[in-house]
């Protein structure tokens, strides 16, 4: 015979422990939250073996070109506003642009000189006209807006284009120059910002999105309901069915015991 004040101590410490094991399943997990890392100049360590090996398209040398074309005129236009702009807030952007620049321009010609990619040695047609709207800009403000505008409008452009690179080259030099100019790309992003001058509605607009079915990867449907129905027993199963049943046999479980318990 068991004594009644064991019974309900034993009853109290189940019944916790089924507690906190349910709310243990039933929780949501959400995704790990990265500090953000503070501006510099930003070339990340990468695991990438840079040795130049993997096939190269047409479209990993026109990255590479771009990348260099980008330098070529985004330092000259960051000397600009380094002499003709009176908000210290744009001259330290501009220093830290053109700063950074230099160094990617180092790290992009490496990569060509290594894949056998001639590069330009000036800016194409568009970067030369943006050039020469911030030379005539009457104004030391007026200038500023140029300045901010047509290197915010000119890194958002790239940056869907190194994220393509990024996701599809076979050549491991490219992927690594992919993966610093990304950083170079966001962090500028973020100096032009900081501005607090861009003129965000004459930005492109976004392409109209694809429909919520379609993914990325071309899948045949019926493959996917097979897999999901083979995995899970009972098609459309999904996981928060299956912890609220785990969740209550554990509590029937427990009732048992009790009940058993008590019976002695």
């Amino acid at each position: 015979m068991v004594p009644a004040r064991i019974l309900r101590r034993g009853s109290r410490w189940l019944m916790g422990t089924t507690a906190m094991l349910v709310a243990f399943l039933l929780v949501p997990v959400g995704p790990a939250r990265a500090d953000d890392a503070e501006p510099g100049v930003p070339v990340p360590a990468t695991t990438f073996k840079d040795s130049g090996a993997g096939s190269v398209t047409a479209a990993d040398r026109d990255f590479v070109i771009r990348v260099r074309l980008a330098g070529l005129w985004e330092i000259d236009g960051s000397n600009q506003a380094i002499e003709r702009s009176d908000d210290p807030r744009v001259v330290n952007i501009a220093k830290s642009i053109a700063a950074q620049h230099v160094i990617l321009d180092k790290l992009d010609r490496d990569v060509a000189k290594k894949l056998g990619i001639e590069l330009p040695n000036k800016p194409n047609t568009d970067q030369l006209y943006w050039l020469s709207e911030m030379r005539t800009a009457p104004t030391p403000e007026a200038f500023d807006q140029v300045y901010i505008d047509r290197l915010r409008a000119a890194h958002g452009t790239i940056f869907p284009a190194i994220a393509t690179i990024r996701a599809t080259t076979r050549n491991d030099s490219v992927r690594q120059l992919a993966q610093q100019t990304n950083q170079f790309v966001m962090t500028h992003m973020t100096l032009l910002e900081s501005s607090g001058i861009v003129d965000y509605g004459s930005l492109p607009t976004a392409p109209p999105p694809k429909p919520a079915n379609a993914g990325p990867v071309p899948v045949d449907g019926q493959m996917v309901r097979a897999a999901s129905a083979s995995s899970n027993g009972i098609p459309g199963l999904n996981n928060t069915v299956i912890l609220v049943v785990l969740a209550a046999a554990l509590v029937a479980g427990v009732i048992t015991t009790m009940r058993i318990f008590r019976a002695r």
